[in-house]
Order: structure tokens, then sequence, then C-alpha cells
């Protein structure tokens, strides 16, 4: 079976994504997608381009006039940037990346445990050390045969212990015992590594930029 192309993979992200994040479907266009987030974070929506070109980008980027909207753009941070105003600022850079699901029985580190649940089709998976104190947190939007972590963290006091592996590895069993079998997201720089370790392949770069307010408003 052919590998999917870049735009059929940030399809599949999205159809977990907004899953994760409680975000409206996403409306089709002729350039990739819409979807309307409305996070108290800070996030109103998203345009989301698997194969950007100049002329769209600078189209979309001409229309758009909330603050708080989001382009995340399938291409290099350098390619993307001089197509835009100074208004756009600059995001964390993402990697596309996917995995073949398999099941697994990840061991919490002595001292740590485990919880896992699903609400919502939203899978969840929080770790504690023996205080009860939270370590290592993450969860993953079900979409079908896909599966999309999401805002995997571990706290600051309990990094390089092997957590956030463990929290991703939870999540991918759980998510094929739930049908599932890939795994799409898009992964920080720092991320990356980790995923990469856990046999993640990396297909395409994604700059992120957000138009903020003029300072007047």
């Amino acid at each position: 079976m052919p590998e999917p192309d870049t735009r059929e993979l940030v399809r599949r992200w999205i159809s977990g994504w907004v899953v994760s994040r409680g975000a409206a479907e996403p409306v089709d266009q002729p350039w990739g997608w819409t979807i309307d987030v409305g996070a108290p974070a800070g996030e109103v929506g998203r345009h989301v381009l698997p194969e950007p070109t100049e002329a769209e980008v600078r189209k979309i980027a001409e229309d758009t006039t909330a603050p708080a909207t989001w382009l995340k753009l399938f291409a290099e941070d350098a390619t993307v940037r001089p197509w835009l105003g100074p208004r756009w600022r600059p995001d964390v850079p993402g990697f596309l990346m996917s995995v073949p699901l398999a099941p697994d029985r990840p061991v919490a580190p002595a001292g740590f445990t485990v919880t896992t649940w699903e609400r919502g089709g939203v899978l969840r998976v929080l770790v504690r050390d023996g205080a009860g104190q939270l370590a290592a947190r993450g969860q993953a939007g079900l979409a079908g045969p896909v599966a999309v972590p999401d805002q995997i963290t571990t706290a600051p006091a309990f990094r390089r212990r092997g957590l956030g592996a463990l929290v991703m590895r939870t999540l991918q069993s759980a998510a094929y015992e739930r049908g599932a079998r890939t795994g799409v997201l898009v992964g920080t720089p720092e991320g990356r590594a980790l995923y990469t370790a856990l046999g993640w392949t990396t297909h395409a770069p994604m700059a992120s930029l957000v138009l903020e307010p003029r300072p007047t408003e």
C-alpha cells in the first residue's frame, strides 16, 4: 500500500485534533481547511494549508481580520514568512509525523502510577508520583482508524525519567485497543526527538503563525 501524501496525512491529523480540542468540524476549502476553535487560551480559529502557495497565503492573510486566527502552513518557516506582513507573528514550528499503532504493555517506573480513561472520543493518560502529584500527562483524539496524540507534557521536576515515552506508549496502545491503527501528530522540535525514538516518521515541516491585534485594538 502506498504511503499517504501530505494532504491525506494532514486531513487525518485534523480529524483527531478537532476531537481532542473540542473544535468545530473542519470546513473544506480549495487550499485545505478552516476550523473554528474558540479556545480561551487565544485561538479563534485556524486555516490549515497542506501545500501552501504564495498566492493562497497572501489572499488568506489579506482576508483575515480577527486577531488570534492562526495559519498552519506545511512548509518551511523561511519559505512562508516573506509572504506575510508584520502582524503575523511566527510561533514554534512543527513537524508532521505518523506511526503504525500496535498493542503494547508499558510499565511505569517504580513509584509512579498510570491512569487511563476515555470520554467523548478523547483518550487521556495521567502519570502521578507516590504522593499523587502530577508528573506527566497527555491525550489523544480518536477518529476511527486514526489517533492524534496531543498536549503531551511532563512536569519540570519529573523530566528525563522516561515519563513522556510512557505517556505516548500508553496512549498508542489504548488507541489500538479502540480500533485505531495509525497515529498522526504535529510535534514541536523538542517533542520530535521523543517521537522519533518511539518509531515515528517525519513527513513535513509546519510553519505556525498567528495574527496579532493592531496597536490600537
